[in-house]
């Protein structure tokens, strides 16, 4: 059971049957009712019938036969039926015999091209059926009267995707025959893809293969037993996986510059010329704002947080040690510079009132006398006092 690709309901072909059926596969636990629609030779399953975007689909591609199943129903009216594909078996239960019956008729006759026989139908009813034999095979027969591959699909191409004529392809996988030797390119149409490959056998052998896209969507490789694959993706893969890794898809990585240039013109003379494009500078870093503190050379003084009560009080009381935040350059080690402490103002006692208006103008120097001067002044003094005492002695010996 494949699932969805993301292309809407409305851009599916007609369908050609559809309805309710519960629907059980080897890998559900549990049945689960779905609206199934059959268009071309798939079965597109949806929550609701006006759903636009389908939950899974069932490619009858690889169908082996369409049984009843003769268990019974908890629902009297309901008719069950078995589909049975390469890859596993899964159980249908329809809402009524009448609706059993065409369920397996148009899976029949899409997947195998021709009305069964042994159906209980009405003949109006076969009429229908070959109609519908007639126009899957018109459209089997027709399949580049579709529709081109969607855009989301070209823009999720393989790596070894080119855009080369059959020709170029060929030279390309020669040329770089290092590199692999399978390539996805467009279809001489436009509408289509193909696969080219080389090979060595006694010389280079090249192989084409059309892909063809699917009306309700995916790709099949038209070759006398169709491969069916969701994306091209898968298709490359099944190539590589098959042939044991004898295909490889060519893979070529574009060469990138490694210094960066421009073109530049001489205001000159006009020269024009490459240039490469100058080296960045260096970025420069911006100056660190760091504290500093104290190095294992030197006591650590206490900072506010880690001081005493009473220091802290003494410290009020003489605020003259401090710290000083300074710019330094950046350094590999940047290292932190503690200053030193700035000693107090000295405290001056109040001078004392001025006693005589004139002293206080003569000039300091003038109060301060010379040694010759001094002993000008206390000669005389002493001259005279020992005259008076000399004197004195006199008398009293008189």
């Amino acid at each position: 059971m494949a699932k969805k690709t993301g292309r809407k309901k409305s851009q599916l072909p007609d369908f050609y049957y559809e309805g309710y059926l519960e629907k059980r596969s080897f890998k559900d636990k549990t049945s689960r009712k779905l609206w199934a629609c059959l268009s071309g030779n798939t079965l597109f399953f949806f929550n609701e019938k006006r759903d636009n975007d389908y939950l899974e689909k069932l490619d009858l591609y690889g169908l082996i036969s369409v049984t009843d199943d003769g268990s019974l129903d908890p629902n009297l009216d309901a008719a069950r039926f078995n589909v049975q594909m390469t890859n596993g078996n899964i159980k249908f239960t329809a809402p009524s015999a009448e609706s059993r019956e065409l369920w397996k008729g148009f899976i029949y006759s899409v997947a195998e091209l021709q009305v069964p026989s042994s159906l209980n139908l009405l003949p109006g009813q076969f009429h229908i059926l070959k109609e519908t034999v007639q126009k899957e095979k018109e459209r089997l027969a027709n399949p580049l009267t579709e529709q081109s591959p969607p855009t989301t699909v070209r823009t999720d191409m393989p790596a070894c995707y080119y855009k080369v004529p059959r020709l170029e392809a060929e030279l390309l996988l020669e040329r770089e025959a290092s590199k692999g030797n399978l390539l996805l390119r467009d279809g001489k149409d436009g509408r289509s893809f193909a696969i080219t490959t080389k090979q060595d056998l006694d010389g280079s052998i090249f192989r084409h293969y059309r892909i063809l896209t699917k009306p309700q969507g995916g790709f099949y490789i038209d070759v006398d037993k169709p491969v069916h694959f969701d994306t091209l993706h898968d298709l490359v893969n099944y190539m590589v996986e098959k042939t044991k890794g004898s295909l490889t898809p060519l893979i070529i990585e574009g060469q990138y510059d490694k210094n960066i240039s421009f073109i530049s013109s001489d205001n000159e003379n006009g020269e024009r010329t490459q240039q490469p494009l100058p080296d960045p500078a260096p970025a420069r870093e911006a100056p660190m704002s760091v504290t500093g503190k104290m190095t294992s050379d030197e006591p650590e003084l206490a900072t506010e947080e880690n001081t005493p009560a009473i220091n802290r009080e003494e410290e009020k009381e003489d605020e003259t040690h401090h710290y000083i935040s300074v710019q330094i350059p950046p350094t590999p080690e940047p290292r932190k510079i503690l200053m030193p402490p700035s000693p107090a103002p000295r405290k001056t006692p109040p001078s004392k009132p001025a006693t005589n208006s004139a002293s206080s103008d003569i000039p300091e120097k003038s109060k301060i006398l010379s040694n010759s001067e001094i002993k000008k002044q206390i000669l005389p003094a002493a001259l005279s006092e020992l005259k008076l005492k000399l004197g004195q002695k006199v008398k009293i010996q008189d």
